[in-house]
């Protein structure tokens, strides 16, 4: 019996967890739920799953739901600082799923590492920011990152069937649908809609994300994941542009093969292969009728129209840091665009601009990432409110 603690189980990662727990139910407990926002799905999930805790954002929230849940389940509701990080270090808990969207997720990331826990993670931004520390700590306690991002979780299953790991791997092809302006030419793109740019043609995703997808950022964030992951140099993480979203990523070996792992686009399938690891799980998915598909295409991005691409892969030379301003200046960034403060163009050229305007500083523990981040905040935010009273 796994014991989960879900960080983050009313987006989209956590609602599709809960959908292969359900599939599955003999093979789990949920020892914690938690969210920042949707107070309503949780209660919800609570009342279904009656965890051991559950985590709000507030303490307004907290009693909202210790309301709810009064005489009907014995969770215990928290919010109290250092409460995620609580629910993903405990010792009752076996596996953890790092499913909070952005560097918010990464304190209570690292926590679960630090533990021991194995973690089945869904927030790249921990490895883009903190991924080294991280790894180290999993080292350290001989447990197991298992990547959920479709392109990871693609090639952890190709790697996890070769004896001698990535030795005899030639490179890893990361696939990109290519997002919303695929074959939008790259002058008509710069000043389009937030509505637009949410329109995934593949995939259903939470908004950040989406828009990451829209600049390829979500693909240069991969990236530097991959590299983290995989102990690989930049020289062989290649990415291409696959619309389809059929082959989530393949792995050429230096005998000229490639193998890859196939599936239709919904997260429950790389999901209910990390829950169950190392057996598989039913996931509520029947396998592709490939006589039904049509066509599968692939071809190399456009580094001047996706430049955010380009940046990530840049600062794989310049260090940890470099990875810091890169993530959070993005977040930010596209923070603003959904806010409709700045332009879809203003994105990748706001990332730019902070890669080259702060200077990187040596990165040795994880306090110290923190206090960088609240360097790259602080100046990426004065940055922002320049642009909009331009």
């Amino acid at each position: 019996m796994k014991n989960l603690s879900i960080l983050g189980s009313t987006g989209s990662i956590g609602k599709n967890v809960l959908e292969i727990v359900r599939l599955n139910e003999d093979n789990f407990k949920i020892f914690a739920l938690s969210c920042y926002k949707n107070l309503e799905l949780l209660k919800a999930q609570c009342l279904e799953f009656n965890p051991n805790f559950a985590v709000v954002s507030s303490e307004a929230d907290a009693n909202n739901l210790k309301e709810v849940l009064k005489n009907k389940v014995e969770t215990e509701v928290i919010f109290e600082k250092g409460s995620y990080s609580f629910i993903a270090a405990h010792d009752d808990v076996t596996h953890v799923i790092a499913a909070i969207s952005g560097s918010a997720g990464l304190r209570s990331t690292f926590d679960a590492a630090k533990a021991g826990k194995d973690i089945l993670l869904a927030n790249k931004e921990s490895m883009v920011m903190a991924g080294p520390l991280i790894l180290a700590e999993i080292a350290r306690n001989n447990s197991k990152i298992i990547p959920i991002d479709s392109e990871h979780n693609a090639i952890y299953q190709v790697l996890n069937g070769c004896d001698d790991g990535t030795s005899k791997v030639k490179k890893i092809i990361l696939t990109a649908s290519g997002g919303p302006f695929l074959n939008e030419p790259i002058e008509k793109i710069a000043n389009v809609t937030v509505e637009e740019a949410l329109n995934h043609p593949n995939w259903d995703m939470g908004d950040k994300i989406t828009i990451d997808s829209a600049t390829m950022m979500n693909k240069g964030l991969e990236v530097i994941e991959a590299f983290y992951l995989f102990n690989l140099p930049k020289s062989k993480i290649d990415v291409i542009i696959h619309p389809q979203s059929i082959v989530h990523s393949m792995v050429e070996f230096i005998d000229g093969s490639i193998i890859s792992q196939l599936g239709y686009s919904d997260m429950r399938i790389p999901i209910s292969y990390a829950l169950g690891y190392p057996e598989r799980l039913n996931s509520g998915f029947d396998g592709i009728d490939l006589t039904q598909v049509k066509k599968l295409t692939f071809f190399k991005p456009d580094l001047k129209k996706f430049h955010c691409l380009q940046l990530a892969y840049n600062t794989l030379d310049s260090g940890l840091s470099d990875s810091i301003v890169l993530n959070l200046s993005n977040e930010l960034s596209v923070h603003a665009f959904l806010k409709k403060h700045i332009s879809f163009d203003k994105i990748s050229q706001t990332v730019d601009f902070m890669l080259n305007k702060i200077k990187p500083e040596k990165i040795t523990e994880i306090d110290d990432v923190f206090l960088f981040s609240e360097l790259v905040n602080d100046q990426t935010q004065n940055h922002l409110i320049q642009l909009q009273k331009n």
